[in-house]
C-alpha cells in the first residue's frame, strides 16, 4: 500500500502557524517580486479569486473582500516543510518527498494494519507538532493514492482528510468520479488526445487497451494505467537524484540598461549554478543565457534574446561557467534595450567521476582545490563572503518582499517572544 500525505495549502497554512489571527480568513501568498498569486486559503478560492493572478490588477479586489495578501517567505516554508517531512519518517522508511509540501509513503509489511487508524495518526501528529492540516489518500498503487488523496481534499467535513482505497469497488468509484484532466501526470495534450478517444474519466482509460496506450503513448502512460489499475507499476524514487539541467533565473527590481549591470548579474546567477553543481557532484557541457524586457512595458516591444555556448570539455569550475556566460551576455546585450529579466542555465551534465576526457583540452587542475576551498569558506560563514571579482561584493539579491512576513523559524530575531 501507498499513502500520499499533502499539505493543505501549505504556504497559507505556514502562515497561519505563526499568526493565528489569520485562521479562517482568506489569505494569498503572492510569487518573487510580489507578482502573482501563487497559494490561497479556502477562504480565498471560495471568493473566486484565480490562481497566478497578477496582483496590480486584483489588489482592489482582495482589499474589498479583506483577502490578506503576503510575500512568499520560502525559508518559513522551507524549515516547515522539513518538519513535516521528518515526521513522516517515522510513520514508514520508505518515503518519496513528491514536493515541498507532499510526500509518498510506501508501507511494506503492514497487512495487519487498520489503515484508516494509521492515516487518521499521521494527520493529527503532523497537525499538533507542526500546527499544518494535511491530507492522506492509502491506496494499492502510487497513483490511486493519488486519487484518493483528491477525494479527502474534496469534502474534508465528509471525509476527515482521509481516503482509504482498499476494495476494487471503492477503486472504480473513486476512478469514474475523477476527471481525466485530473489525473497525475496527464498534461492538457495528453488530455486532448485521450478525450478525442472517447475518455471522460479516469475509469475510462483504464479500460483502454494496454498495447494501444503503448503503441500510441509511451510506457510513462502505460505504467500510468496499470497503476490506475491497481497493478503498482510506479515505484518509489531515490529521496536524492541528481538534476539533469540546473537554472538560475530572475526578474530585477528595476530594468537594466547598462552591460556592466546585466554582466554582474549573470555573474552572479552563474556561480549560483555552478555551487549547485559542484553540491550534486556534477560538471557541465553546456552553459545557456537569456535576457528579457519587460512584457509589460508600453515604452518598448517585448524582446527575449538567448545564447547558448559548448564548453570544450565538461567543468564545475565558477570560474569557467561565469566567464562563458559573460561572454554570451556581452553577445546577446543592446545598446538601448531595458532588460527587465536574465538567466543561466546550464546543461549536458555529467557525473565528476565518470565522463569522456579530452585529448586536446582539459580544466586547470588548480581550479577543483580552489572550488572546494571556496565552498567550504562559504559554508562555514553561511553565506557568500567570497565571490568572484566581476560580482557586487556588497550587493545580495534581494526581491521585492514588501508584504514579508517575519522568519519566525530560521532568523533568530524573528523568534516569536512569549510574554
Amino acid at each position: 500500500m501507498f499513502a500520499l500525505v499533502d499539505c493543505n495549502n501549505f504556504y497559507a497554512s505556514c502562515e497561519r502557524v505563526f499568526n493565528p489571527s489569520l485562521q479562517n480568513k482568506p489569505v494569498a501568498i503572492l510569487s518573487n517580486n510580489d507578482g502573482c498569486v501563487i497559494s490561497m486559503s479556502d477562504e480565498a478560492k471560495k471568493l473566486q479569486l484565480p490562481f497566478g493572478a497578477p496582483i496590480f490588477k486584483w489588489e482592489q479586489f482582495c482589499k474589498v473582500n479583506n483577502i490578506t495578501i503576503l510575500s512568499s517567505n520560502y525559508p518559513l516554508y522551507g524549515d516547515m516543510s522539513a518538519r513535516v517531512m521528518t515526521i513522516l519518517r517515522d510513520f514508514s522508511p520508505d518515503i518519496e518527498v513528491y514536493s515541498i509540501d507532499e510526500s509518498f509513503l510506501e508501507f511494506k509489511g503492514f497487512d495487519n494494519y487498520n489503515f484508516t487508524d494509521y492515516a487518521t495518526k499521521i494527520r493529527s501528529r503532523v497537525l499538533k507538532w507542526t500546527g499544518i492540516p494535511t491530507c492522506v489518500g492509502v491506496a494499492p498503487t502510487k497513483a490511486l493514492s493519488k486519487v484518493a488523496n483528491k477525494i479527502a481534499r474534496s469534502n474534508l467535513k465528509q471525509s476527515k482528510g482521509i481516503c482509504i482505497i482498499d476494495s476494487e469497488e471503492k477503486r472504480i468509484k473513486a476512478l469514474k468520479w475523477t476527471k481525466i484532466g485530473n489525473v497525475w501526470g496527464v498534461g492538457d495534450r495528453i488530455k486532448k488526445r485521450l478525450q478525442a478517444k472517447g475518455c471522460v474519466t479516469a475509469y475510462d482509460f483504464t479500460q483502454l487497451p494496454s498495447d494501444w496506450v503503448l503503441k500510441n503513448f509511451s510506457i510513462v502512460e502505460w505504467r500510468l494505467q496499470k497503476d490506475l489499475q491497481g497493478i503498482s507499476k510506479i515505484p518509489l524514487e531515490d529521496a536524492v537524484s541528481s538534476k539533469k539541467m540546473i537554472a538560475t533565473t530572475r526578474s530585477f527590481e528595476n530594468t537594466y540598461a547598462n552591460l556592466a549591470d546585466i554582466k554582474e548579474r549573470i555573474s552572479t546567477f552563474a556561480a549560483s549554478c555552478a555551487k549547485k553543481l559542484r553540491e550534486q557532484k556534477s560538471s557541465c557541457h553546456v552553459i545557456t543565457v537569456f535576457l528579457r524586457t519587460n512584457r509589460f512595458s508600453k515604452q518598448q516591444s517585448y524582446q527575449k534574446v538567448d545564447k547558448t555556448i559548448i564548453l570544450s570539455c565538461p567543468t564545475d569550475s565558477t570560474l569557467v561557467i561565469a566567464k562563458a556566460a559573460v561572454t554570451a551576455a556581452e553577445m546577446l546585450f543592446t545598446k538601448g534595450v531595458h532588460y527587465k529579466k536574465a538567466g543561466v542555465i546550464i546543461s549536458g551534465l555529467v557525473a565528476n567521476n565518470n565522463y569522456q576526457l579530452n585529448l586536446f583540452s582539459s580544466e586547470n587542475p588548480k581550479h577543483k582545490p580552489l572550488m572546494s576551498a571556496i565552498d567550504h569558506l562559504n559554508r562555514k560563514y553561511k553565506s557568500d563572503k567570497i565571490k568572484l571579482g566581476n560580482q557586487d561584493l556588497q550587493k545580495t539579491w534581494k526581491m521585492r518582499q514588501e508584504r514579508l512576513s517575519p522568519k519566525y523559524t530560521t532568523n533568530i530575531k524573528d523568534i516569536l517572544v512569549v510574554k
